[in-house]
């Protein structure tokens, strides 16, 4: 069968029959979708972290080189978005290009990515909601609210004592629900979280800008130690590396694409113009945080409310208004991580790389009820069980991969089917893609040692997937791949 047939015939799959995803989703629902995803862990954590351990004030320079890499990114996936609309993301963009087994190692990354990361922002979730807790007076147990696991500096598990995070739990539990109710009450649930998270936001920037002591912003790129990544440029390059995973979420925007309406002229905008909207934000926010306190003090779970602490007790009802935006803005980043895993679960099921069960769709729901169980059993043992930030390193490495093979995959395929329809067309092609590509990869080689191991370990035991199981069940005839 040829290129051509194999991708008419994925996206046939994508109609509405008794069995398929519903299209109910507009632009705007969309890019909610994406602020939904990309505002969360990244502005309200790692962005002080960064800034104390790696780049002080610079953090603003390490947001523009991530945003500037996932634009990169963002184009070749809005070209592919419109040109197959399918669920899989860059699961499916990787099989079209390069074919099923890096279609699987690609997808492989994926569900590290989300899974993860839902996993991390749960917990991060967790100590917000404790926070919170103990500024109204009330003190929950630390032995319901930390992992029972623990690593060591020498790698070791070792028990805390702790029984379960059980917030975690309770919130992941929750939001697997609401996603198995359908994708109109799950946007929905979004869109109204969304509108609390950037109140909140705006808030901290407008309010917080009249406090902002510029003296905090010198040296707006502190020395280097001596050690690579340890402030300078190098602590910029470094940072943008680790802060990547802010941006996470822009993606998941291309896993909706069998719920759209309009999906060729839809997809793009909602892609664009989430990413134009999260990296506005961040800019905003990390000058007006590094701004309020000196740097080496934001090394912390709140780096919002400690530089609040730190401006003086007038921001004390700021703070107290962020801390709520934060866990609510966590609530949504949870829930749309989790509606992005189990449409790649989904997509995968139909191509036969994992069991039939995950490709089957709800009679009432219309939503893959068998992937969002188990995308959230998988988060709920990783958050209430398991030191997940041991992995949470590897959230960025494993969307850097991705965005390296989509990059990729649109300039092999205007090499190779140049006749093909594009609705949207990346501009500047193939230097935007062979860009995107070579900085997605910089950035990758940026990271430390120690991910890459634990990324190879990852990619080694996807590999034994798909020799054992995958390779032999896989159905050609739905993924379209050249070979």
């Amino acid at each position: 069968m040829l290129f051509c047939d194999l991708m008419i015939t994925l996206i046939n799959q994508a109609g509405v029959d008794a069995h398929s995803l519903q299209r109910t989703l507009g632009v705007w629902q969309l890019v909610l979708l994406g602020i939904g995803a990309i505002i969360g862990a990244g502005i309200f954590v790692a962005t002080g972290i960064v800034a104390a351990e790696h780049t002080g004030p610079a953090v603003v320079l390490s947001f523009l080189i991530a945003g500037f890499a996932c634009l990169l990114a963002g184009l070749c996936y809005a070209e592919f978005a419109a040109l197959v609309p399918v669920s899989g993301s860059a699961y499916s963009y990787a099989s079209i290009a390069f074919g099923r087994g890096a279609g699987w190692m690609v997808g492989w990354c994926l569900s590290l990515e989300y899974l993860m990361a839902a996993a991390n922002v749960a917990v991060g979730w967790s100590g917000y909601v404790s926070s919170l807790l103990q500024s109204a007076g009330v003190t929950f147990w630390p032995v319901l609210s930390s992992p029972p696991f623990t690593v060591t500096s020498s790698g070791e598990l070792v028990r805390t004592g702790a029984a379960a995070n059980l917030p975690a739990i309770l919130v992941l539990t929750l939001l697997t629900a609401i996603l198995s109710r359908g994708t109109k009450i799950s946007v929905g649930v979004n869109a109204v979280l969304v509108a609390v998270k950037l109140t909140a936001i705006g808030l901290f920037v407008c309010w917080g800008a009249f406090y902002v002591d510029p003296a905090n912003w010198k040296p707006f790129i502190p020395a280097n130690t001596g050690e690579y990544g340890a402030f300078g440029w190098s602590g910029v390059l470094r940072g943008a590396g680790i802060i990547f995973y802010a941006y996470l979420g822009f993606d998941t925007v291309s896993t909706a694409a069998r719920e759209t309406l309009n999906p060729q002229r839809a997809m793009p905008i909602a892609i664009l113009g989430s990413l134009l909207v999260c990296t506005l934000i961040y800019i905003a926010f990390a000058l007006v945080l590094t701004g309020l306190a000196p740097y080496s003090l934001l090394a912390a779970p709140h780096p919002a409310s400690v530089a609040l602490s730190h401006a003086g007790p007038r921001l004390n009802g700021l703070k107290l208004a962020v801390d709520a935006g934060a866990v609510v803005g966590l609530t949504s980043v949870i829930l749309v991580l989790l509606y992005g895993q189990s449409r790649i679960l989904f997509a995968m099921s139909q191509d036969g790389l994992v069991p039939a069960i995950f490709g089957r769709v709800g009679a009432r729901s219309r939503a893959p009820t068998a992937c969002i169980m188990a995308s959230g059993a998988i988060a709920i043992l990783a958050a209430g069980l398991l030191p997940v930030h041991v992995l949470g390193e590897l959230i960025s490495i494993g969307t850097l991969c991705a965005f390296v093979f989509v990059c990729g995959g649109v300039l092999l395929l205007r090499i190779k089917r140049p006749e093909l329809k594009r609705p949207f067309r990346t501009p500047c092609a193939p230097l935007t893609c062979v860009a995107g590509a070579l900085v997605c990869g910089y950035l990758m080689a940026a990271l430390p040692g120690a991910t890459w191991l634990r990324f190879t370990a990852w990619l080694a035991v996807g590999a034994a997937v798909y020799v054992f199981y995958g390779r032999r069940r896989g159905t050609r005839a739905n993924i379209p791949f050249a070979r």
